[in-house]
């Protein structure tokens, strides 16, 4: 047997990258609209200002990164140009727990493209100033920071507090204020609100759970979507009210999650070579993603509402 499924691969180049409209990317995209045309606008006066910050928070698998850096590709590719003549940049990176402000700067710096050095010697202003100075000669108004409380958790309020004030250091520089996006479980609205200038230039978005039964004709919309995409028709077992809620609580009722297995049901069927998504491709997407045994299954159990919790996804529980 190979190592590549092709049918597997085709779907995932077809579907991976793909964004579904959901209401709450019309909103991302206003909120960044909104800051940057403040920002565009302030910078075309030549005048000093502090640029505004994007905290956008969800529990994880509710899509937030991927809508974000959606949209984000959707800005650099605008090629926006700025007073100097420069196309608008926003860069990415990821922080982790392990390291305080000399790492969240050797992260941003690399995210900048900027040739990282030892910065063992370097003070926060130094590093500030560096990160400041390449964003300016690369046309960069902007920095998504995703998991960031990663970084501020674990932290005594000390370090905690250095961090955060890096953070609004670089939307009140003088010299080129940057836009920040943040990302991250909820908790990380709380590390904002420690620092009271920071939270006054903060907007925050909230991705919340799918409701059901009310957001039931938005899974169907996906769940088609999905399938044209593939060359897939759907049965009539696929389309009904039982499935997509089954959909929703094994998805733990969050977007990203519930997504990534119709993804993988529509994987499934065409690995078997099926014309049609059935209602047991979708009980495989769960086998294959938490290897439950055949049987244990919320697609096919009748009491898999007692099985699932909402707050561990993927995770079988008991029915008594």
């Amino acid at each position: 047997m190979s190592f590549v499924i092709d049918e597997i691969v085709a779907s995932r180049e077809t579907l991976s990258w793909r964004t579904f409209p959901l209401s709450r990317a019309v909103e991302l995209k206003t909120n960044i609209a909104r800051i940057f045309s403040q920002h565009l606008g302030d910078l075309r006066q030549e005048i000093s200002f502090e640029s505004q910050c994007l905290v956008v928070t969800g529990e994880p698998g509710s899509g937030k990164t991927k809508e974000v850096k959606h949209q984000i590709a959707q800005f650099n590719d605008a090629g926006i140009l700025l007073p100097d003549g420069k196309p608008a940049k926003i860069v990415s990176c990821l922080l982790d727990a392990k390291g305080g402000w000399k790492d969240l700067g050797s992260t941003t710096l690399r995210a900048l493209g900027y040739p990282i050095e030892n910065l063992a010697r370097h003070t926060q202003a130094s590093i500030t100033a560096k990160i400041v100075d390449h964003a300016k000669r690369c046309g960069v108004v902007g920095i998504h920071f995703d998991e960031a409380q990663h970084i501020l958790r674990s932290k005594n309020v000390v370090n905690r507090h250095v961090i955060l004030d890096s953070f609004k250091t670089l939307m009140k520089s003088q010299d080129w204020p940057l836009m920040l996006i943040l990302t991250g479980i909820p908790e990380l609205m709380g590390y904002i609100q420690e620092e009271p200038q920071l939270h006054r230039l903060a907007t925050h978005q909230i991705f919340p759970d799918l409701d059901v039964p009310d957001d039931l004709n938005v899974i169907n919309d996906i769940v088609q979507s999905a399938a044209i995409q593939n060359g897939l028709d759907v049965s009539d077992d696929v389309m009904t009210r039982d499935l997509y809620t089954r959909l929703a609580t094994s998805g733990a009722f969050r977007w990203g999650l519930v997504i990534g297995l119709v993804v993988g049901a529509c994987e499934a069927a065409r690995a078997r070579r099926s014309r049609i998504l059935e209602r047991s491709d979708f009980a495989e997407a769960w086998r294959a993603k938490v290897a439950s045994q055949a049987g244990v299954n919320p697609f096919t159990h009748e009491a898999y509402d007692l099985m699932l919790r909402r707050e561990q996804p993927f995770r079988l529980f008991s029915p008594g």
